[in-house]
């Protein structure tokens, strides 16, 4: 990614093994601050382990990465997860309703969320506060994934990560996940990074875009690029000849 823009991710030359396996290999760019990249690429090209990283679920086996301009490593890593969120495809759900599943990211710091945080947030996420009082067990694909999303933005994230989450949604529900997540990135500055397969949501919805293959980053830039990439991998990728 270029470096003309202030970057809310940096990696500098970060490798991560698994053993004997190698899994990311020199990886090296920049994701924008306050804007949407879309990161896409075939199964198993390291995609979501890129992802734990910046979470510090797991170590890079060399290289730095920053985040905000400052090594990762130098966080606490209860305030690093507080200020990088992160949203899978699978949205899991404790028992209950879905305020108690909004509170949760204060309840395991020993804190409450107020009914009017709570409304807000629903509104946020183009839900009724009467969902405040819904079970969880109630509530539709696209609806639990709109209470995942509100409840990792009880922390206020400066970034945010998303793991395929509109992937086993109809298409109305993605187009809902969709309008909310640029919403989200336009009121809040939030910058937000989305592993997608969904190459036309790639374009539509990433500012940006990266490409990885086996570990790499083969290619990146303004999404656009992805319409006429110049790697000759990429356009066998956007071609359907790599899954």
């Amino acid at each position: 990614m270029t470096d003309s823009y202030e970057a809310a991710i940096q990696f500098k030359h970060v490798n991560f093994s698994d053993r004997s396996t190698s899994i990311l290999k020199d990886i090296t760019g920049s994701f924008p601050k306050g804007k949407i990249t879309t990161l896409v690429g075939p199964s198993g090209a390291g995609k979501t382990t890129l992802f734990r990283l910046c979470n510090r679920l797991i170590s890079p086996s060399s290289g730095e990465i920053l985040i905000s301009g400052k090594k990762i490593d130098q966080y606490n890593p209860i305030e690093l997860r507080q200020n990088v969120g992160l949203a899978l495809q699978s949205a899991t759900m404790i028992r209950g309703t879905v305020m108690k599943n909004l509170s949760l990211p204060l309840t395991l710091k020993g804190s409450k969320l107020s009914k009017e945080d709570a409304k807000e947030l629903m509104q946020d996420v183009g839900l009724s506060e009467g969902f405040l009082t819904r079970n969880v067990k109630e509530l539709s694909g696209g609806q639990r994934q709109k209470v995942s999303i509100a409840r990792t933005l009880v922390n206020k994230p400066k970034i945010l990560l998303l793991d395929e989450i509109t992937s086993s949604l109809d298409r109305v529900s993605q187009q809902d996940i969709e309008e909310l997540i640029v919403r989200i990135n336009q009121k809040y500055g939030t910058t937000i990074i989305w592993i997608t397969h969904n190459l036309t949501q790639a374009i539509t919805i990433g500012k940006y875009s990266w490409v990885m293959i086996d570990g790499e980053v083969i290619e990146s830039g303004e999404s656009s690029f992805l319409n006429n990439p110049q790697n000759d991998r990429v356009k066998q990728f956007i071609k359907g000849d790599l899954v």
